[in-house]
């Protein structure tokens, strides 16, 4: 769920600006997982936009205080959502922990890296969700860990019906500034792609796993 529709197609026009998302409905990328993918994001070069990655930070606090109310951590995914669950943090004036995919093999082992929350309220942060897999895993150490996890909330999101499914089952509530179909909506507006490259992009997410051009 986006937070509201402005903030929506505003972000989607942000990361079309700086290339955070790259659409290529007639050059797929191929993604780690195999898929085909006429869309690319990658957010961490928000970063390197002051303005920007400000905009982002300052939404996602406002949203965090106004649905859960002041947290007492928050908690940013390896790696890609470790800079702007930071300055998230820096925001809204709280404590900032990061999760591994994994334990590390070697010193502390850790997953959690920071004081771990046990009985705290966290806000998770994630940069992207895709399938949500990664995302649930650090929800679950933390979990684990005894902290009492609110929800999470993340610059972008792909909406597809499996990452629906995996946070319905998590009984977890997700929100984001942006998603495909506001994103798609701003990219034909601004004629960064054709109503037929728009028809390209929607039938790519009824199906990633099969499609190809």
């Amino acid at each position: 769920m986006i937070f509201d529709k402005d903030t929506a197609k505003k972000t989607a026009e942000l990361l079309l600006q700086i290339n955070a998302i790259k659409l290529k409905p007639q050059e797929p990328f191929t993604w780690a997982s195999g898929w085909k993918s006429p869309i690319y994001c990658d957010n961490r070069i928000t970063l390197s936009y002051p303005e920007i990655r400000n905009f982002l930070s300052k939404h996602l606090a406002e949203f965090i205080e106004k649905e859960y109310g002041k947290p007492d951590v928050i908690a940013g995914v390896a790696t890609g959502a470790i800079g702007i669950g930071i300055l998230v943090a820096e925001q809204l004036d709280l404590p900032f922990i990061y999760v591994r995919p994994e334990a590390k093999k070697h010193g502390r082992k850790n997953q959690i890296e920071g004081i771990v929350p046990t009985h705290k309220n966290v806000v998770v942060v994630e940069d992207l969700i895709s399938t949500g897999k990664s995302s649930l895993n650090a929800v679950k150490a933390l979990k684990e860990a005894d902290a009492n996890v609110k929800g999470m909330v993340a610059i972008f999101n792909y909406g597809f019906d499996i990452a629906i499914q995996n946070f319905k089952e998590a009984a977890l509530s997700l929100h984001t500034l942006s998603n495909y179909e506001n994103l798609l909506e701003q990219a034909v507006d601004t004629e960064y792609i054709t109503k037929e490259q728009q028809q390209t992009l929607q039938s790519w997410k009824t199906n990633p796993a099969e499609w190809n051009i």
